[in-house]
């Protein structure tokens, strides 16, 4: 018998993140944001008034995919069998619910904190490691939470839509966050520095095979790429920090993604 879900968690999913990159990002993007202060146009959306230098590191963004990311990523989907791949992606899923944990704490989710804080014991030594995910199938959903969302929680705005150098959408709010996050990485903590970077490098490998599929489809759509993937940005952050901040429950299990792929 397939498990119910709990009103307001969420299933496990493909992650959306690029790759976690050092705290100096976070400066690089407040740098960019004073820079473009002035560059605000009148066709700017409201949530949007950096738009000029949002879409030009769009740009360089998605010259960088094309040239480098995305011919790994496909490379990695083609090589990599499905059921390989789906433990990859639960490994490095695994290692977020601890970090989810700390959050969903400092949130004073108790719901939240004890499913996250089972699920990664019962991942991690059941489940191989987290290579298995146990827990899913044990019925326990997935309470997936970020130091941006704790800020949201304790009343922190989001501010204004931001588009980060290789890291992508983000807001002033996530940016200030970055560095916190980044040090609630477990895979920070892997000695020597070589696994650690062989980890850092697949994690972002495949988070971008997980978006290849999505990136089809935003490809052969015929809209304007960089508003789509704006508004949808900021709608599923919305709906995760009203969750957070107890004012609603998501809907969607997948919060705005493809479904996952099927197995081959």
């Amino acid at each position: 018998m397939k498990p119910s879900r709990t009103p307001g968690a969420t299933r496990p999913h493909n992650p959306t993140s690029a790759a976690p990159r050092r705290a100096g990002a976070g400066a690089l993007a407040l740098m960019a944001l004073v820079l473009a202060g002035c560059a605000s146009g009148p066709r700017t959306s409201p949530n949007d008034p950096l738009e000029p230098y949002n879409r030009g590191m769009t740009q360089f963004n998605d010259a960088v995919d094309a040239a480098l990311l995305k011919p790994v990523a496909t490379a990695y989907q083609q090589a990599t069998p499905a059921p390989v791949r789906t433990g990859v992606n639960n490994f490095f899923a695994n290692l977020g619910d601890a970090w989810s944990f700390v959050n969903n704490t400092l949130q004073l989710n108790a719901e939240g904190a004890l499913s996250s804080f089972f699920r990664f014991n019962i991942n991690t030594l059941m489940g191989l490691g987290g290579v298995l995910d146990v827990a899913s199938e044990m019925g326990l959903d997935r309470y997936r939470q970020d130091f941006g969302l704790t800020l949201g929680r304790w009343g922190m705005p989001p501010g204004p839509y931001l588009v980060l150098p290789i890291l992508g959408p983000s807001t002033v709010r996530d940016t200030l966050a970055l560095p916190v996050d980044m040090r609630g990485n477990l895979v920070r903590q892997v000695d020597p520095v070589s696994a650690r970077n062989s980890l850092t490098a697949l994690r972002a490998v495949d988070a971008r095979a997980n978006l290849l599929r999505a990136g089809e489809v935003l490809d052969d759509a015929a809209l304007d790429k960089y508003s789509f993937t704006r508004d949808v940005f900021l709608q599923v952050r919305s709906q995760r920090a009203a969750e957070a901040a107890g004012k609603e429950h998501l809907q969607n299990g997948d919060n705005g993604m493809l479904p996952p792929e099927p197995e081959q």
